[in-house]
């Protein structure tokens, strides 16, 4: 039983005619107005941060029905939130987005990325709000492409020495080019997570490496080469 103060109980009742429900939001090429969490569907992302900002995580959730059926935990930065990560990611899988919003996740970072997609997804904002019957459970992998990994980019420079490309989405750079006047003109690149399906398949593993190492840019035209890593 609800109780309500003195002052509360001694107003005159005024009769409330307008009740038109909340306002419908976009699901799955569906208008929808959400009253419950079972109303909630959709596949989006999140971004998240800790407190001392030390690293970042993006989480991508498929709802249906207000349940978690697919869940894709992607960090960086940190190395404790790998394994935050890995907890998350059993955590998450058969909770309502509400349970998850309320569940500690193990790490900062993974809550507030919980929390800006929950915004997103109640407030009709996901990515699946247009497409009718949103996505199939399988959608996330598609983020991390072939080979099954984070799109990571990696650049470190220093004003006395300049940039370093360390590793970007086409995978891991082994080499910079340069020009006379030390310019980055192009980079090779080994697609780490090819290169690891080969050699599940039996591929020598430096055959492995050399078949999926590509070049970019004007990589032939340098005047000379660098290990980003070494030089």
């Amino acid at each position: 039983m609800i109780a309500y103060s003195q002052k509360v109980e001694d107003m005159a009742c005024v009769a409330k005619e307008v009740n038109h429900g909340p306002a419908p939001i976009p699901e799955e090429g569906k208008w929808v107005q959400a009253k419950e969490v079972k109303d909630i569907s959709g596949l989006t992302h999140g971004v998240g941060w800790c407190a001392p900002q030390q690293g970042a995580c993006k989480l991508t959730l498929n709802v249906k029905e207000g349940i978690i059926q697919e869940a894709l935990v992607e960090t960086i930065g940190c190395s404790g939130m790998t394994h935050s990560a890995a907890m998350a990611s059993e955590i998450l899988i058969g909770k309502t987005i509400l349970e998850a919003l309320n569940t500690d996740l193990v790490c900062d970072a993974i809550n507030t990325a919980m929390r800006e997609l929950f915004l997103q997804i109640v407030y009709g904002r996901s990515q699946t709000a247009f497409s009718d019957d949103g996505l199939p459970v399988g959608a996330g992998l598609d983020d991390l492409g072939k080979g099954l990994r984070s799109q990571v980019g990696t650049m470190y420079s220093t004003l006395k020495k300049g940039p370093r490309y360390l590793e970007l989405a086409e995978g891991y750079v082994t080499r910079l080019a340069l020009d006379k006047e030390d310019r980055v003109i192009g980079y090779e690149v080994v697609q780490l997570g090819k290169a690891m399906e080969a050699i599940k398949k039996g591929t020598d593993a430096n055959e492995a490496i050399k078949k999926n190492t590509s070049t970019k840019g004007r990589f032939a035209d340098a005047a000379k080469y660098i290990d980003p890593r070494e030089e």
